[in-house]
């Protein structure tokens, strides 16, 4: 049984956070920053393989189970609820370059207003998705903390440092583990109820 992500699956994960944050660091403050050709073609490109790293990491990332490494059953709220928080990060994560790439087309098609209709709502969207981006990039990070702190051995699986052996013997994180534990029992109580 695989207890940890393989290399190329660390490396891809990692070196996206990196193109992530070299995205963040340079993206453009305004519009008309697009009149110099050279920056637009960069945009363009960068934009292009952000959107194909992407692409390349959910397909080769969707085979590995979402709490690969975990030293004991997933609660099936818990597991469903990582689920969609991964697959939310790749809606944003697509997004992002698409919005980008919609950006650039209008611009060179003559949209070069921010007031206008169309270009107006494809900043919007650049800039949902981003702030999304950053929301989910944040609760992800929060999570992987939490489940390191509860030492579910997932942390292992996918980070380098400061692995995990066993679970936690701390008092509190047993007792909030417990409480989590109890909220999803009743969330799939809810949802057992519901579809009946």
């Amino acid at each position: 049984m695989q207890t940890s992500h393989t290399l190329l699956a660390r490396s891809i994960h990692w070196s996206f956070i990196v193109l992530y944050l070299y995205g963040l660091s340079k993206q453009i403050g305004e519009l008309d920053e697009l009149e110099d050709n050279g920056l637009l073609l960069f945009e363009i490109f960068f934009a292009t393989v952000f959107l194909v790293v992407v692409i390349v990491r959910y397909s080769y990332m969707r085979r590995f189970k979402t709490f690969l490494g975990a030293r004991e059953p997933v609660h099936i709220v818990h597991y469903y609820f990582a689920r969609s928080l991964h697959k939310a990060m790749y809606v944003v994560f697509i997004l992002l370059p698409l919005s980008g790439l919609l950006i650039a087309a209008l611009y060179t098609k003559g949209y070069q207003n921010e007031d206008e209709l169309l270009m107006e709502a494809a900043l919007g969207l650049h800039s949902l998705a981003a702030q999304a981006s950053a929301f989910l990039i944040l609760a992800h990070i929060a999570a992987a903390i939490y489940s390191r702190i509860k030492g579910e051995g997932v942390w292992s699986s996918m980070v380098p440092i400061l692995k995990e052996d066993k679970p936690s013997d701390n008092e509190t994180v047993k007792k909030i583990a417990a409480a989590e534990e109890q909220f999803y029992n009743k969330v799939e109580s809810l949802f057992t109820r519901a579809n009946k």
